[in-house]
């Protein structure tokens, strides 16, 4: 979700590095400097900038109902957001676009927790929203992973996915 600017943006930068200490494992750095950025951010802050921090945090927590907190607040604020906001941080990106990760990240935070019915109600409007993704290995990386925790929800299974993001807790 962080793709390059068109101008400048310290806070997606910050968010960005936070994400790459994270990805070289350094889990516990990465929430703190997110965590920071969250209260300089605020709750009424840029929805831009709370959508793509939330959503990075819950990547950092195995935990699913931790993941769970900052997956809704990612929801909560691409509701806020607006297409002309999305796209003045990066042409040709669509809020829409958005939507399938959020719900699916949503789905398998219930699922992991056991609440199928509201697993289902978020892999629903995740296959709904599927056809927003681009062509290419994210569109095919979602689209697959929204197949996967479809299944695992018929199935009522709620082992963590091997494919999940997410290191560690």
């Amino acid at each position: 979700m962080i793709h390059a600017s068109a101008a400048p943006d310290p806070v997606m930068e910050a968010i960005g590095r936070a994400v790459m200490e994270g990805q070289n494992g350094d889990l516990a750095a990465a929430r703190a400097r997110l965590a920071e950025l969250w209260a300089r951010i605020g709750v009424s802050g840029d929805p831009l900038h709370r959508c793509t921090l939330a959503h990075s945090m819950a990547d950092l927590y195995d935990d699913p109902a931790q993941a769970l907190a900052w997956d809704v607040r990612a929801l909560d604020a691409a509701d806020a957001a607006t297409d002309e906001r999305v796209q003045a941080h990066h042409a040709g990106l669509e809020l829409a676009g958005f939507y399938p990760s959020l719900h699916l990240n949503l789905a398998d935070d219930y699922r992991r927790l056991a609440s199928f019915e509201a697993a289902q109600a978020h892999i629903d409007a995740a296959e709904k929203a599927v056809p927003a993704l681009p062509e290419g290995p994210y569109g095919d990386l979602i689209r697959g992973a929204v197949k996967e925790v479809a299944a695992a929800i018929a199935a009522k299974d709620s082992a963590p996915r091997a494919s999940a993001p997410g290191s560690g807790s």
